[in-house]
């Protein structure tokens, strides 16, 4: 799927120095299925590939340096990005060889570079309404039940009222179909959850990401919330998808601090 490399920006009243962009699978030279912006190096496209991608992101973005790329495992760890951080290498072979198990990355450093993999499961950019930290979480519904943004606001260590989030491209609540016990899990920690679920004819329930991250943010405290509203499933010219594809690419979304106010 060739094309020129195009991304999304948020659309958040962050401060000047909050640089924040999503990749789309458009702009890379990996081959089918991972065709064609792939900058997931753990899914079995080429690894030349996938640096010759992350290459492109960076130079696009003219990037400070290599993003620190997570092993996902749909928890809740979180993980600081700081000057020392081994996990910070200067290029895309380091960073795979030191990626560190997490599912949320922050920083107060400038020229760190957060970044989340997406494929369906919602990415989730935190900011400082001062510019003084930024976070990003990988936030399925495994991750959400798990408690991954509750994690991930305690990290930030900021008054949740002075927090920015923003919601970027997941799967939609008309392809995420999970089974009774997804649903339960989510109500047996706040009953007004049901209102993220709705049943379907095969006797199970389509999942509202969005509504239940909205919802857990309300609840501690972040109330300026942005974005969300994509369906990665439904759009496969722009998005990778899991649920739509199995085998395929990854995005991401990137989040880092610059010099200035």
């Amino acid at each position: 799927m060739p094309g020129e490399l195009e991304m999304l920006r948020p659309d958040w009243p962050a401060p000047p120095r909050v640089r924040a962009a999503v990749t789309l699978r458009t702009g890379g030279v990996s081959r089918p299925p991972f065709e064609s912006l792939n900058l997931g190096a753990h899914v079995g496209d080429d690894p030349q590939a996938v640096a010759e991608n992350r290459a492109r992101v960076r130079r696009a973005l003219e990037l400070p340096r290599e993003p620190v790329w997570l092993t996902q495992v749909h928890g809740t760890q979180v993980v600081t990005l700081a000057r020392t951080s081994q996990a910070s290498g200067s290029d895309s072979a380091s960073a795979v060889a030191h990626a560190p198990t997490a599912d949320a990355a922050i920083t107060r450093d400038v020229g760190e570079v957060c970044a989340i993999g997406i494929a369906d499961c919602l990415p989730v950019l935190f900011a400082a309404r001062d510019g003084s930290v930024v976070g990003a979480s990988h936030a399925g519904w495994r991750g959400l039940a798990g408690g991954v943004l509750e994690a991930t606001v305690r990290a930030l260590d900021t008054e949740p009222r002075e927090l920015l989030a923003w919601l970027g491209p997941a799967i939609g609540p008309e392809h995420l179909e999970v089974g009774a016990e997804v649903r339960a899990a989510f109500l047996e920690q706040d009953p007004r959850a049901e209102r993220a679920f709705a049943p379907n004819s095969r006797g199970r329930w389509q999942c509202d990401l969005y509504a239940l991250a909205r919802a857990r943010l309300a609840a501690l405290g972040v109330t300026a919330i942005y974005g969300g509203g994509w369906c990665t499933f439904a759009e496969p010219q722009r998005f990778f998808s899991f649920r739509r594809a199995g085998r395929c690419g990854r995005m991401a979304a990137l989040l880092w601090l610059e010099t200035g106010s």
